[in-house]
């Protein structure tokens, strides 16, 4: 599973799409991480992108690269509806995998993908960047010190201006469409970065004409008295911003809390302090970070990220379907047994 220290990290990338391609970009500018094969169901689609970022080996299918043996780890940037599909298959093959978010459809799928990694002994994370983020490591650590007190409230919301058709794939809800998975698992998951998770869930949502949700909002409830408010859409472009309050004081992201330049931090009697993103970092919306989090996982022979773990991934899953349980949305062939808050 590890690779050696000297040693660069060869990288597959699994679907072609613009997530994969911002993803590839960063990770050719990384110095110990080597991009090796890409693949797509397309054989057209593969080659192109080989060609563009410079990739010796291009696969029409999603077996060829599963069994490519001089890979060390595949990134996965299909779309949510396929990751179990395609995270299941190179695990199954001997590869250590890079998820992209949200991790599955549900909490099931997401069980099954992290017995098989522990049954086969691969590493497996969550591409949730937002965890791996400089400034929210520092937000995280400012709060865990204790320097707002006992954290009392969490909010954050993401929403995107649209419209969007009933063809596109935040629609379609073959592909999981709608505003919670795609863009509701990045505040839902901040909530639970902060206050672990929660012991209660209440949700609305106005829903599509095609069943998935088009706005939603949640309610978190935590032991000890913690609340979460936490917003998504895609009828509306929200501010991106959220606020953790304290009983000693409060920390204010103003926009992007999802990959950070700046936040603020209110403590009573004391003039508010701005931390902002080191430059060095790179852009805010870099995917390096996760990049340079997994390497060094394989490196020291993890099976698992310390900054992103499993059964963190896990518990966000099953918030996510005890939220679509509370507004009444599921995708084709699910069963019907979403996961209890």
């Amino acid at each position: 599973m590890s690779v050696t220290t000297e040693q660069r990290v060869r990288w597959g990338i699994l679907a072609t799409g613009g997530i994969a391609a911002a993803f590839a970009a960063d990770l050719v500018d990384l110095p110990d991480a080597e991009l090796v094969a890409v693949a797509s169901r397309s054989e057209e689609a593969a080659k192109a992108f080989a060609e563009r970022f410079g990739i010796p080996r291009a696969y029409g299918d999603w077996t060829a690269l599963a069994r490519d043996a001089d890979i060390d780890v595949v990134y996965v940037a299909t779309p949510h509806s396929a990751h179990r599909a395609a995270a299941g298959l190179c695990l199954q093959e001997g590869r250590n995998v890079l998820c992209e978010k949200p991790f599955t459809l549900n909490v099931r799928e997401a069980e099954e993908l992290v017995s098989l990694a522990r049954e086969r002994g691969r590493f497996l994370m969550e591409a949730m960047w937002t965890y791996c983020n400089p400034l929210v490591r520092r937000l995280k650590a400012l709060v865990d010190d204790g320097a707002i007190g006992e954290v009392r409230t969490v909010q954050a919301d993401f929403g995107l201006a649209g419209p969007f058709p009933p063809s596109h794939r935040l629609r379609d809800p073959h592909l999981g469409g709608g505003a919670l998975l795609d863009l509701g698992v990045y505040p839902v998951s901040f909530a639970q970065l902060l206050l672990g998770e929660p012991s209660d869930v209440t949700a609305r949502a106005v829903l599509s004409p095609e069943g998935v949700d088009l706005q939603t909002g949640a309610l978190l409830s935590f032991d000890g008295g913690a609340l979460a408010s936490v917003h998504c859409s895609i009828t509306g472009g929200t501010a991106t911003c959220a606020s953790v309050t304290g009983s000693r004081g409060r920390i204010d992201i103003p926009s992007g809390f999802f990959h950070p330049d700046r936040f603020v931090l209110h403590r009573d009697g004391r003039d508010p302090q701005e931390f902002a993103a080191d430059p060095a970092d790179g852009p805010r919306t870099s995917f390096r970070h996760e990049a340079l989090e997994v390497m060094r996982a394989l490196r020291a022979g993890e099976a698992e990220s310390p900054l992103v773990p499993l059964d963190g991934t896990l518990a966000v899953m099953r918030t996510l379907d005890a939220v679509r349980e509370r507004i009444g949305v599921r995708y084709p062939g699910e069963v019907a047994e979403p996961a209890p808050a």
